[in-house]
């Protein structure tokens, strides 16, 4: 089930003063989005490695065939009576659209330009908030290295999957609120976020952390904005097909107990991975020290302070907050660095330096992208060959799937050979379903809880892991199933009664 196993003052005032005939901060975004491009062109098929992308795609497709967002699951024979919550449905159509004219380039290139609007943003605030250009180059180039976490693959947050709309809004409320003149723009933001993402709920600490600030301030205009702002937000969560049974798609993944299997929940020493972790750690370290050594600044925006330490404490408890952390730490981090740098620096000199290398940047884009685009795929956990196996041999048997074939299953297949269980978790599954599906996900074999689980959901087949000798020995040597199909990553066995099944064509011989 873990997606890893395979592998105080506002300190904000007028825009610094342009340097020479440069345009103020032009140097700075074309640097950032151009040389961040490039890294994230070059992770490109990491991007695609999210085991849900599947699943999105397929959902995409129904929703644009049927005309309404679907509330029953059409791929699953577990969901009995189950409420399909699609939160992100928006986000599916919108990747199926790309997906049916650009194919996967067109989703690579929107995850792009979704980052490039993260840096550009982040670049905005640190210039607004009075840090110079090179303390912002060094501190947003480090948050959008580190933030979408590909140490963790594939529970990354710039990837082709909704939850890189959540940073994206998260960003761009968090420059409107520390710039204070966009308040007004946050209500209709908020109709787009909450169809693309259940993650539209951090909204409400973002403008409260604001709304806290502006309150101890006593600066009454921006907490009355913040205020409206912040019930426009709960307003305009009511427009989307779920209307307010939106909350309990929420309510049905924050604290479910599926969670603790699920690697982007579980705790940031669960998803440490040495040494592609340690840039990460040295990068919070650094902003302890400096916050610490530097603690009654009122140049930092107690707001960016406040949102940057909530979210490294909520990170060490969540993985998944982790890359906020690196998100909301920016500001304070480039006015700490630009406290740091040279008083003699030529600002000047720097700053075409950068403008230069960032039209070099600009020229490798479109070199980059057509190198990687060759291998632009989904992952290999359940390639076509082993869905075309599955579709010839297995179609509407009741196969009892791991999680991570789930999503792909779904794509390939579209409903032809029924899931047990995928990515979608409490959104779709009852919970004594994903219960059952939690005790099967061991190393360890109990030969009681498989064939109960067997037994209970009448399996026909199991489409596992493959290389998982106990599970081999259980079913094939204790059992008298046949290991019928391996593939690179899986292992399809089935029970020999039920080749006697009417709906069960019933496997071949390799």
């Amino acid at each position: 089930m873990d997606a890893r196993e395979k592998w105080s003052g506002s300190g904000i005032g007028a825009a610094p003063a342009a340097i020479g005939r440069l345009p103020d901060g032009l140097e700075t975004y074309v640097f950032l989005i151009a040389f961040l491009g490039v890294f994230y062109l070059s992770n490109a098929p990491l991007m695609l490695g999210h085991y849900d992308l599947g699943w999105h795609l397929a959902a995409g497709d129904l929703i644009r065939e049927r005309g309404e967002v679907p509330l029953q699951d059409p791929w699953a024979f577990t969901l009995g009576d189950k409420r399909w919550y699609n939160l992100s449905w928006l986000w599916d159509v919108i990747a199926s659209l790309l997906y049916q004219h650009t194919g996967f380039a067109g989703i690579v290139l929107m995850v792009v330009a979704a980052g490039a609007v993260i840096a550009g943003y982040l670049a905005f605030c640190g210039l607004r908030s009075g840090a110079s250009a090179p303390a912002v180059c060094i501190a947003v180039f480090a948050a959008c290295l580190l933030y979408p976490c590909y140490e963790a693959s594939p529970n990354m947050y710039l990837a082709a999957s909704p939850n890189m709309a959540t940073m994206l809004f998260a960003v761009v409320f968090y420059g409107e609120c520390l710039h204070r003149r966009g308040w007004f723009l946050l209500p209709p933001l908020m109709v787009l976020w909450v169809n693309l993402h259940g993650g539209f709920v951090l909204a409400f600490p973002i403008i409260g952390v604001f709304c806290a600030g502006a309150l101890l301030r006593r600066d009454w205009a921006n907490f009355r904005n913040d205020c409206l702002a912040g019930a426009g937000c709960v307003l305009a969560i009511f427009v989307n097909p779920l209307g307010w049974h939106v909350y309990d798609g929420v309510t049905a993944t924050l604290g479910h107990f599926v969670q603790a299997d699920i690697g982007e929940w579980r705790p940031y020493l669960h998803n440490m991975v040495m040494p592609g972790s340690l840039p990460g750690i040295v990068y919070a370290l650094a902003f302890v020290v400096l916050e610490l050594w530097d603690r009654n600044t009122t140049r930092i925006p107690i707001e960016a302070r406040t949102l940057a330490w909530l979210f490294l404490a909520l990170g060490l408890y969540q993985f998944r907050y982790t890359a906020f952390f690196f998100i909301f730490s920016s500001v304070p981090m480039a006015l700490h660095i630009d406290r740091l740098l040279p008083k003699r620096l030529s600002r000047l000199k720097i700053r075409r330096a950068m403008l230069a290398a960032g039209m070099v940047g600009v020229l490798l884009l479109p070199l980059t992208f057509v190198h990687v685009r060759p291998a632009l795929a989904l992952p290999d956990m359940l390639s076509e060959k082993d869905a075309d196996y599955l579709k010839a041999h297995c179609s509407h048997a009741r196969v009892l799937n791991h999680w991570n074939f789930g999503g792909l299953l779904i794509f390939r297949t579209r409903g032809s050979v029924p899931v047990f269980v995928d990515g979608r978790a409490a959104t779709a599954y009852p919970d004594d379903l994903l219960q059952d599906y939690r005790k099967l996900v061991r190393w360890d074999i109990e030969a009681a809880t498989w064939d109960r689980a067997i037994s209970k959901y009448n399996i026909d087949a199991v489409l596992w892991l493959g290389g998982h000798e106990e599970l081999r020995r259980f079913l094939v040597g204790e059992r008298g199933w046949k290991e019928d199909y391996t593939g690179a990553y899986v292992s399809l066995y089935t029970r020999q009664q039920a080749s006697s099944r009417e709906e069960f064509k019933g496997p071949v011989s390799r």
